[in-house]
């Protein structure tokens, strides 16, 4: 368990696109999933900012609610490995859950599995999902094509 000190300092140290490109393919190769999903999910959820917070609570470069990040195994949801082990851990519970469908999973992550359920196994209609969804597949296959130009679609 990290001590405060060790939060503190995590929190403090910079991070490169190196260290956060490292920490991603580690947690892909981890939990088996795609790192260019993974890196498109940190791309439109933080801009590969590891000190996102959002106006609802979400943290980190995976933008995880406390609950989820707890739930995934993040002690420190701020420190980009550990943000990152737990976001693609639970990328890889819902493509599990949701049949290996990308846009269900994604749907489930920016929604919530709950909602994906209550809307009968389909994306469901809210607004921020509806574009949440093909935003990260256009930039997934982006990072597809080109799976080390992180810091050109940072950029953008």
């Amino acid at each position: 368990m990290a001590t405060k000190t060790q939060t503190h300092e995590t929190l403090n140290r910079a991070f490169t696109q190196e260290d956060i490109d490292a920490a991603i393919d580690q947690a892909a190769a981890r939990h088996n999933v795609d790192p260019s999903l993974v890196r498109s999910v940190v791309k439109v959820e933080s801009n590969f900012n590891p000190n996102a917070i959002s106006r609802k609570g979400a943290m980190g470069l995976m933008q995880l609610m406390p609950a989820t990040a707890a739930r995934f195994g993040a002690l420190n949801p701020l420190d980009p490995r550990q943000n990152v082990a737990a976001g693609a851990r639970y990328l890889k519970f819902l493509m599990d859950r949701f049949g290996h469908n990308v846009r269900l999973a994604l749907a489930a992550y920016n929604a919530g599995e709950e909602a994906v359920d209550r809307n009968g196994g389909q994306i469901p209609p809210f607004t921020e999902t509806m574009a949440y969804v093909p935003r990260v597949l256009k930039i997934y296959q982006q990072f597809k094509d080109q799976p080390r130009s992180t810091s050109l679609i940072a950029a953008r």
